[in-house]
């Protein structure tokens, strides 16, 4: 059924089917800017219009014969009448405008975009009374110009998918009309603004018949830097009749347009408004009538400079409330991360995604709208990487399960402040043109996720098979023999296979939520009163899991290090740096082939081993003899509750077979995902070893100066050097202005959660959300007792190690912000964990828990309320750290 749109209107609606300028207006509207009453037809009605006129076969084949087929569908649009239901529907959109004189306004789906505005290529009838079905006919048939034809084609854009709108407004009988920019739009200075003003309509001025008067303003001080006055006389518009007409203003007239300085504020604060609200500088058409400043259209600037690198590239509604949480993805991306990592990172992401949602065979027009959210999982603010989180529960709604799913994604990725139920369920990957298309693309993807459930053993084997085989023939190449543009193809080919394997294996994760989510209720429903910790104890997939061979094959090194103290003397005493050479040309000859089989099981691994930029133990084995120093201690461990006693006293019978079963469904899941990551890592080696080489041909190039400059470019960059034509010295500026940018970045607080609104991701703004300067922070009291969420049972007292990476631990008790997974080789030296972020089902945890090592998670600001040599209590069981003195810890 066909509908008028308004301010009203759900959103959604109307920017899909409304058009930029529906859209920008409603945002405006609701954003509490004073708009002129307004009403859009909507393209599903142009539809309609070009069904009954039998005009759908000629505009598809607009794209193989442009210009034999635009004259004539111009020419038919301009004469075919609209028939009854839409002339019904046109005089409800002028009631709605209110009924009077109104503007009749072209809106293209494609216009006021953030890389394309559109600007003068679609038309617009003003001061219409009288003939407003031709008015909206001429808009129409704007979509099918010559010069539109050709702008779309220029931008690989289909001419036969134009979609048109309508927009009926309210005419303002303007005594100013002008245009705001909030940066210049010539230099991209942000620190001015341009006000251009005329008498009366304002179409002249952007249309460029007036020559119009112009304020430069600064934006810090609201001073007036430059005035200039038109050469020639204004003009206003006349207020009545249909169309345009006007009368020459007096050559006594000619000034600045009349704007005092109160009506110029407003415009200016106006202008910064809506600047914070898009997160982008904007331009604005405005009237002044009677005193009153009305807004007419706000839309980005789209030839600005192009700016640094932002928080998120989605296409989204103007203004839309974003949640950035770093949760576990700082055991991926620590701190600082270089921008090939993080845009690597968000383009993988967001094609594993739609890859995975193609894999559940979600139809082709619901894919189409998650390809607008999926590239935005990720956010990079500062150098640090954050979950973009609302696309994150949209994700969990793709599969079944979705109430029960969010929550336990919740605990999973660690979120200390789960997002409102109402907010919740609003949420949703895509939405569906009808309950009967909803209700059989749910169907499908609920049949074919039972089935990958029910088969997931066999998918993991034939993954992990044909993955070795891939890996193993990747580890033949000699990458630095192959030339730089072939090097390339196999770089983006490497990185599409796997994108398309991983892909269909994102299922384990939303299978291992619903898993965990069933155990969850189980026990909540058999075992009301089971402690928290038999939540995670009783789902561990065992110490064969792939992921802890790294910490078992460093136990065994470091057993043979502790066996022979003249060789513990010797690698004590040789720095980490140059430990493998002098290990190589020494007596120790069994223990030096030991480390070389370590590195060559486990050379791709390093700390930050998902970070691009940071050499693995192939590169640079100095980190192993790091870890290999701390592991020597050998802390002694302190064994937690055991599952299966609790599980023989409290839950017996059917219960108790029914409970196992599904028990060892979501283990063998829990392992699965443990060795699927544990692939991700050896597919980020083969990555990084391929950029080293890419770096290393486009210094040969004179692209830049050293290969690792090459971490400091955007994926997309990367692919410009190669695919496009570089200017290499404008490379090594970048390069120059983003390692000073790391610098600078480094010294500030990264909070660990914040909201923004809109797309302003600049500085001011971000300060508000917590990102300052570094600063002293008090420590914990004695006696103090830090909560947090209990993660491996047991209780270990001993000395604070606060560390930022895993080095000198020496069995003192670990304490970080985070982790990730390069850090389990150091599990055998620590006697307990406490990590500020992360989650129970984080990679370290489970390893942590195999192991032994009592853990807690989640504890807020652990790793500045406690400090290197305090003497600490870690209770993984309750979740607690407690805070001795001397006295207490000696007893």
């Amino acid at each position: 059924m066909l509908h008028i749109l308004d301010v009203s209107s759900p959103s959604d609606r109307v920017a899909s089917t409304g058009g930029a300028k529906a859209a920008g207006l409603q945002a405006l509207q609701r954003s509490g800017e004073r708009v002129p009453p307004w009403s859009v037809l909507g393209t599903d009605i142009f539809a309609e219009f070009v069904d009954r006129a039998h005009l759908a076969e000629l505009i598809t084949g607009l794209d193989s014969a442009p210009e034999a087929a635009l004259a004539e569908i111009r020419s038919r649009i301009l004469a075919a009448p609209l028939g009854p239901e839409l002339s019904r529907l046109l005089a409800a959109a002028h009631e709605r405008a209110g009924g009077g004189r109104v503007a009749v306004r072209s809106s293209g789906l494609d216009e006021d975009g953030d890389a394309d505005s559109y600007a003068g290529q679609f038309s617009t009838v003003l001061n219409v009374t009288t003939g407003l079905e031709s008015a909206v006919r001429v808009c129409w048939a704007s979509a099918f110009s010559d010069r539109l034809a050709s702008y779309r084609l220029a931008r690989g854009r289909s001419v036969s998918t134009a979609g048109i709108a309508v927009v009926v407004q309210a005419m303002v009988a303007a005594d100013i009309s002008g245009v705001v920019f909030s940066a210049d739009p010539i230099t991209g200075d942000r620190r001015r603004l341009l006000v251009s003003t005329v008498y009366g309509l304002g179409e002249g001025l952007v249309e460029g018949l007036v020559d119009a008067d112009l304020l430069v303003i600064d934006r810090a001080r609201r001073l007036v830097l430059e005035t200039v006055v038109g050469e020639k006389a204004n003009r206003r518009d006349a207020a009545d009749g249909d169309g345009i007409t006007t009368s020459t203003v007096p050559d006594a007239d000619r000034v600045v347009a009349a704007l005092d300085g109160t009506t110029a504020d407003r415009i200016v604060e106006t202008a910064l408004r809506q600047e914070r609200r898009l997160g982008r500088p904007v331009d604005i058409e405005f009237a002044v009538a009677d005193g009153n400043l009305w807004v007419l259209q706000c839309r980005p600037i789209t030839a600005l400079p192009p700016a640094p690198l932002l928080g998120a590239k989605e296409r989204t509604e103007p203004g839309a409330r974003r949640i950035w949480d770093n949760s576990n993805i700082i055991e991926s991306f620590n701190g600082v991360t270089s921008p090939l990592t993080a845009t690597t990172a968000a383009e993988v992401y967001g094609r594993v995604y739609l890859e995975y949602a193609r894999s559940l065979r979600v139809p082709p027009a619901q894919l189409r709208q998650m390809s607008r959210w999926t590239p935005a999982m990720l956010g990079i603010f500062h150098g640090r990487v954050y979950y973009n989180l609302l696309h994150w529960y949209r994700m969990v709604g793709i599969a079944p399960g979705y109430p029960l799913n969010r929550r336990v994604l919740e605990v999973a990725l660690g979120v200390g402040e789960p997002l409102a139920a109402a907010e919740a369920r609003r949420l949703h990957p895509f939405v569906f043109r009808s309950p009967v298309h909803r209700l059989v693309s749910r169907t499908v993807t609920t049949v074919v996720y039972a089935r990958r459930l029910a088969g997931i053993d066999r998918m993991m084997e034939r993954f992990t098979q044909d993955f070795a085989r891939a890996y193993d023939d990747f580890d033949r190449d000699d990458l630095d023999s192959v030339a730089g543009d072939e090097l390339y193809r196999r770089y983006r080919a490497a990185v599409d296979d796997l994108v398309k394997r991983w892909g269909p294996m994102m299922v384990l994760d939303a299978i291992l939520l619903t898993l965990s989510g069933a155990m969850y209720a189980l026990t909540k429903a058999w075992l009301p009163r089971a402690p928290e910790w038999l939540m995670y104890a009783v789902v561990n997939p065992g110490l064969n899991v792939e992921s802890a061979e790294p910490a078992l094959a460093m136990r065994e090194l470091a057993r043979s290090v502790r066996d022979d103290p003249e060789l513990a003397d010797f690698l004590a005493a040789t720095p980490p740096a140059e430990a493998y050479e002098a290990l190589a040309r020494s007596r120790w000859t069994a223990f030096a082939r030991a480390v070389d089989q370590y590195i060559g099981r486990f050379g791709y691994r390093s700390v930050d081993e998902l970070k691009l930029e940071v050499p693995d133990l192939r590169e640079e084995p100095a980190s192993l003899f790091l870890m290999l120093r701390s592991a020597t201690a050998d802390a002694p461990l302190t064994a937690g509750p055991d599952a299966d006693v609790y599980l023989d006293e409290h839950l017996r019978g059917i219960r108790r077979t029914l409970y196992e079963r599904l028990r060892r469904k979501t283990s063998r899941a829990v392992g699965h995902r443990e060795t699927l990551r544990f692939r991700r890592t050896r597919a980020f080696g083969m990555v990084k070893r391929t950029l080293r080489a890419l770096g290393r041909d486009l210094v040969a190039r004179g692209v830049i100066d050293e290969f690792a400059d090459v971490f400091l470019l955007t994926v997309d960059e990367l692919r410009d050097a190669y695919e496009g034509a570089p200017n290499g010295p404008s490379y090594r500026h970048l390069v120059a202005a983003r390692r000073a940018a790391q610098s600078r970045d480094a010294l500030l607080v990264a909070p660990a959660r914040f909201v923004t609104s809109g797309d302003d991701f600049g500085a001011p703004a971000l300060a508000e959300q917590g990102w300052v300067p570094v600063a002293a922070t008090k420590a914990a009291t004695l006696g103090a007792v830090l909560v947090g969420v209990p993660s491996a049972a047991g209780i270990v007292r001993g000395t604070a190690v606060v560390v930022t990476e895993p080095a000198d631990i020496a069995g003192g008790i670990l304490v970080a912000y985070r982790t990730d997974p390069g850090w389990v080789a150091i599990l055998p030296s620590a006697r307990a964990l406490v990590i500020e972020r992360g989650s129970p089902l984080t990679h370290l945890a489970i390893v942590a828990r195999e192991l032994g090592v009592p853990t807690v998670v989640q504890l807020p600001d652990a790793s500045t309320l406690i400090r290197t040599g305090m003497h600490i209590e870690v209770d993984g069981a309750a979740g607690t750290v407690t805070i001795l003195d001397d006295e207490r810890e000696q007893a």
